[in-house]
C-alpha cells in the first residue's frame, strides 16, 4: 500500500481547513469592523467640525453684527478669541472671512501673517454667494497628508456677511486605524496560530483512528487478521472501529473457510486422476492440475494465460468460443513417431446464475488403452466371425454337394466327409483357445505351481513327439544340461505353451529337417530355446506374431489348421509364471523362440548341481 504525504493526508487538510476558516472569519470581521469603525471616526469628525462651524458662524455674525465704539474691542479680535473658544482642535484650522473676501481671522497662530489678506479659496467664494460646495477630502502637496475643507456662509437673514472655511486633517483618524488594522492583524495571527494548535490536536483525535484502520487495511491485506483496530471513543469513528474490527474477524473466518475449500479443492485436483483445465471468460489458462501437466507434457506455469485451443493443438481449427458448444467428448491425436498417444476432452461452461459465461472445465483423460483395447475388441470380433465363417462356409458348400448327389458317388463322398470333419476339429481347435483366451483374461484358469527339474520336463516333452517327428523325417536335437534345475511351474500350463511352439516348428520345418530343443541355467533364470529350420519371419513381423489372430502366411497357416491363437497363449502362460517370451527370426533360415522363467536353484530340493 502506498504511503501517503503529510501534504496530502487529511490531517494537514484539517488543520489548513481550521486555519482558512480562522483566517476568513477574522478577515470579514476586521473588515466590517475596520469599515464601520472608519466611517464612524469620519461621521464623528464631521459631525464635530459642522457643529462648531455653526457656533463659530452664530457667534461670529453676532460680533459682525454689534455696533462698535471707539472703546470696544476690535472686530479681528473678537473674531480671534471666538476661534481659539471653538476651534482649538489640532489639526485643524478655521478662517473668518468678509463679505469682501478678506481673512478677518485664523485658529492656526503659526499661519496668522494670513489676516487681512484676501482669500482666493473657490470655495470661500462659493460660499459668499450663496452656493457653499460638498465637503471635500483632499491630500497636501507638501505634507501629501489627507484634510477635510469645508465652507459655510455667515447669513444674517437674507445677507451674506462673510464666510468660515475650515481645514481638518484626517491623519489622526487614518493613524488610529492603522494602530487598529495592526491590532487586528496581530490578533487574527494569535488566532491563527491558536488554532492551528487546536486543529492539530482536533486533527489528530480524528485521524489517529483512521490511520490506525488504514494501517489495519495494510495488515489485513498483507494477509493477517490477527491486528485490531483501537476504539478511541463511542462516538461515529468509535462504531466505526468497531465496525471495522467485526469486518476482520467476519474476513479471518471467511478466509479460514476459503483456504481450507481452497486446500480441499487442490488435494482434490492434485490427487485426481483425471487432468483438469479452468479457463477465464476469454479462454485463457487459469488452472491446471498435476494430472492435466503430466497428460499435456507442459508445465501449469508455462502454460497460464495461453489459450486453451493452443495448448490443446486445436488453434488451427477451434476458437475458445467454440469448445462452449461441444457438449460431448472431443478426442484428441497426440501420437508421434514414438507411439500412439490419445486423450478424450470433456468440456463443461462455466455461468454465473442467468449470467454471462464466466470460464470453461476441461476434463482430460488418457484413452489410449482404452482405444487400443476397443480397436482390438473390433479385431478380435473380426477375426472370430472370420475364422468361424471360414469352415462354416466349407461345411456348408461340401454337405450340400454331398446333399446334391456326391453321396452317391463312394470317392467324392470319402474326400468330402473328410474334409467337413477337418474343418469341424478346426473349429473345435478355435473355440478351445477361445476359452482358453477366455479364462485366462478373467482369471478363471488357476496355476498350480510345483517345484520340478526342469530338464526331466523337457525330455518329457521331447519323447512325446519322437514318433511325430519321425513319421516327417524331421530329427530333433536336445542340448539339455545334465545337473538338476529345479522350477516353479504348472506342469500342464508349460506342456500347452511347448506344444504351441513345438507344433509351429513341425508345421513349418521342411522334411528332413532338424528341430532343436535347448535349456541353460543362468544364475536367476532357466532359459529354454526351440529352433526351426521353417521359412522364418520378416522382422517387421516378428513382434506381431503373439498377438491374437495374427498370422504372417494366413493362406498356408490356415491350410495347415492353425488358429492364430497359439502362440498368443503361450505368452499369456509364460507370463502367467513370472517369465517372458522372445523371438528370433531371419527371414528364409528358421526361427528360435526363447521362453525365460524365474530360476529357483540348484539346492532348492535339496540335490548338488
Amino acid at each position: 500500500m502506498r504511503v501517503i504525504g503529510f501534504f496530502k493526508s487529511i490531517h494537514f487538510k484539517l488543520i489548513v481547513l481550521y486555519v482558512l476558516l480562522i483566517l476568513i472569519a477574522m478577515q470579514i470581521i476586521g473588515v466590517y469592523f475596520t469599515g464601520q469603525l472608519e466611517e464612524q471616526l469620519i461621521s464623528n469628525q464631521t459631525e464635530t467640525l459642522e457643529e462648531r462651524a455653526d457656533l463659530l458662524a452664530y457667534n461670529v455674525e453676532q460680533e459682525m453684527l454689534e455696533n462698535r465704539g471707539e472703546d470696544d474691542e476690535p472686530l479681528e479680535a473678537s473674531i480671534e478669541g471666538l476661534l481659539n473658544e471653538f476651534f482649538s482642535i489640532e489639526g485643524s484650522e478655521a478662517q473668518v472671512i468678509d463679505d469682501n473676501q478678506v481673512i478677518l481671522g485664523t485658529s492656526d497662530m503659526t499661519n496668522d501673517h494670513i489676516v487681512g489678506q484676501i482669500s482666493s479659496n473657490v470655495r470661500v467664494n462659493r460660499a459668499l454667494n450663496g452656493t457653499p460646495g460638498p465637503d471635500d477630502i483632499l491630500r497636501e502637496e507638501e505634507t501629501n497628508n489627507r484634510i477635510r475643507v469645508m465652507a459655510r456662509p455667515i447669513e444674517s437673514g437674507n445677507d451674506i456677511l462673510g464666510a468660515i472655511y475650515i481645514e481638518s486633517s484626517m491623519e489622526e483618524i487614518y493613524g488610529e486605524m492603522n494602530q487598529i488594522n495592526n491590532i487586528l492583524m496581530t490578533g487574527t495571527v494569535i488566532a491563527l496560530s491558536v488554532t492551528a494548535l487546536l486543529g492539530i490536536m482536533l486533527a489528530r483525535t480524528i485521524t489517529r483512528p483512521i490511520a490506525d484502520m488504514q494501517k489495519q487495511a495494510r495488515v489485513m491485506g498483507e494477509g493477517d487478521y490477527s491486528r485490531r483496530v483501537r476504539v478511541f471513543g463511542n462516538d461515529e469513528i468509535g462504531q466505526l472501529a468497531h465496525s471495522f474490527n467485526a469486518l476482520t474477524r467476519n474476513l479471518k473466518e471467511a478466509h479460514i473457510t476459503t483456504e481450507g475449500e481452497r486446500k480441499k479443492l487442490s488435494s482434490v485436483l492434485t490427487h485426481m486422476t483425471d487432468g483438469v483445465i479452468a479457463t477465464d471468460e476469454l479462454g485463457r489458462i487459469i488452472l491446471m492440475n498435476k494430472r492435466a501437466e503430466e497428460l499435456l507434457e507442459a508445465r501449469s506455469v508455462d502454460a497460464m494465460g495461453h489459450s486453451l485451443p493452443d495448448i490443446l493443438r486445436l488453434s488451427e481449427t477451434l476458437t475458445p468460443s467454440d469448445l462452449y458448444d461441444y457438449s460431448e467428448a472431443l478426442l484428441l491425436d497426440f501420437s508421434d513417431e514414438n507411439g500412439e498417444y490419445l486423450l478424450e476432452a470433456n468440456f463443461s461452461v462455466i455461468r454465473n446464475e442467468d449470467g454471462p459465461i464466466t470460464g470453461l472445465i476441461t476434463v482430460l483423460h488418457d484413452v489410449t488403452d482404452q482405444e487400443k483395447l476397443e480397436r482390438e475388441r473390433r479385431e478380435f470380433v473380426a477375426n472370430v466371425s472370420h475364422e468361424l465363417r471360414t469352415p462354416l462356409t466349407t461345411m456348408k458348400s461340401y454337405l450340400e454337394a454331398l446333399e446334391d448327389g456326391a453321396m452317391e458317388n463312394e470317392e467324392l463322398a470319402g474326400r468330402f466327409l473328410s474334409v467337413t470333419q477337418n474343418e469341424t476339429e478346426r473349429m473345435i481347435r478355435l473355440v478351445n483357445d477361445l476359452l482358453q483366451l477366455s479364462k485366462m483374461d478373467s482369471n478363471d484358469d488357476p496355476f498350480y505351481f510345483e517345484t520340478r527339474d526342469f530338464g526331466t520336463f523337457l525330455h518329457e516333452m521331447a519323447d512325446r513327439y519322437d514318433m511325430m517327428f519321425k513319421d516327417r523325417g524331421i530329427t530333433m536335437e536336445r542340448w539339455i544340461p545334465g545337473r538338476a534345475m529345479y522350477v516353479d511351474f504348472d506342469s500342464d500350463k508349460l506342456a500347452q505353451v511347448f506344444d504351441n511352439i513345438v507344433s509351429n516348428a513341425l508345421k513349418y520345418s521342411p522334411e528332413g529337417g532338424t528341430i532343436t530343443l535347448q535349456a541353460d541355467a543362468r544364475d536367476d533364470r532357466v532359459v529354454v530355446g526351440i529352433s526351426d529350420e521353417g521359412p522364418g519371419i520378416p522382422e517387421e513381423n516378428q513382434e506381431k506374431v503373439f498377438e491374437r489372430f495374427y498370422r504372417v502366411d494366413k493362406a498356408r497357416a490356415r491350410n495347415l489348421g492353425g488358429t492364430g491363437l497359439g502362440l498368443a497363449i503361450a505368452k499369456e502362460m509364460v507370463e502367467g509364471h513370472g517369465g517372458w517370451i522372445d523371438i528370433e527370426s531371419e527371414y528364409s533360415r528358421g526361427t528360435t523362440l526363447y521362453v525365460t522363467l524365474p530360476y529357483t536353484g540348484f539346492q532348492s530340493a535339496g540335490v548338488e548341481a
